[in-house]
């Protein structure tokens, strides 16, 4: 079964349809990033046909979005995690920098449980995954558009029981207690990148990376190197198997 839509922290969630905008107003900008043309295409359709909102744009990858976002003003960025080049919570990180207070939504096929509390951490205001279907993007987008946060109610129990000390024994994954940074490691290990292609591709120094590296292992629980890899191949190939590393 499927987790209803919730928001965050005792906001209310938006009605089942979502608003729909006074006569003559704007329709509002949106802006989608994800590396799979299939995927950009449906989500634009989807938006176009919307009354309030309109496709201000499409892009592949990080780098493309943010040239996008330098010539054209958006109201609202919709953006996969994993992606060609620069990790997602990154370029989530780059774009507030930027662009402080752009909307941003996450779009991904990956675990929310994992996710949805880094990016809501790195300055995304909602995180819906792909499989919930249209109605529940359109909520979110128009959630987010109007200043609440979005999150499945599976997502927003968690994080309330998170911040009343609720938290039942046992119930994390062990890859939540990764920093973010290491997290992007662990995701590239996963990939098959040696620590100089990580090094290289986050811009850090190999003897960082060896660092996280370290750091990783023992917030993991594993013995060595070659335990790392293995079972970073198998969490990336869980997760579809997608993103930094093609």
């Amino acid at each position: 079964m499927k987790s209803k839509p919730g928001a965050l922290a005792g906001q209310q969630p938006a009605t089942a349809k979502g608003a729909t905008p006074a006569a003559g107003s704007e329709r509002k900008r949106v802006l989608i990033v994800d590396d799979h043309p299939f995927m950009r295409a449906g989500m634009a359709q989807l938006i176009d046909k919307q009354p309030d909102l309109q496709v201000a744009g499409e892009a592949g990858d990080p780098a493309e979005a943010l040239r996008h976002l330098s010539k054209s003003a958006v109201d609202l960025v919709l953006t996969d995690i994993t992606m060609p080049g620069r990790s997602g919570i990154e370029f989530i990180k780059d774009v507030q920098a930027i662009h402080p207070g752009l909307a941003l939504l996450v779009v991904s096929m990956h675990d929310e449980v994992i996710y949805a509390e880094r990016v809501l951490r790195a300055g995304a205001r909602g995180y819906v995954m792909k499989e919930a279907g249209g109605e529940a993007l359109l909520l979110a987008i128009r959630q987010v558009l109007g200043g609440q946060a979005y999150v499945s109610a599976r997502v927003s129990a968690k994080i309330l029981d998170d911040m009343s000390g609720r938290k039942p024994r046992g119930s994390s994954s062990p890859i939540e207690k990764l920093s973010d940074r290491e997290f992007e490691v662990f995701q590239l290990v996963g990939h098959g990148k040696s620590t100089r292609e990580i090094a290289k591709q986050l811009s850090l120094s190999p003897k960082t990376v060896d660092v996280h590296r370290a750091n990783i292992k023992e917030k993991l629980g594993l013995r060595d190197a070659t335990a790392l890899v293995r079972h970073a191949v198998r969490w990336v190939e869980t997760q579809g198997g997608t993103g930094q590393g093609t």
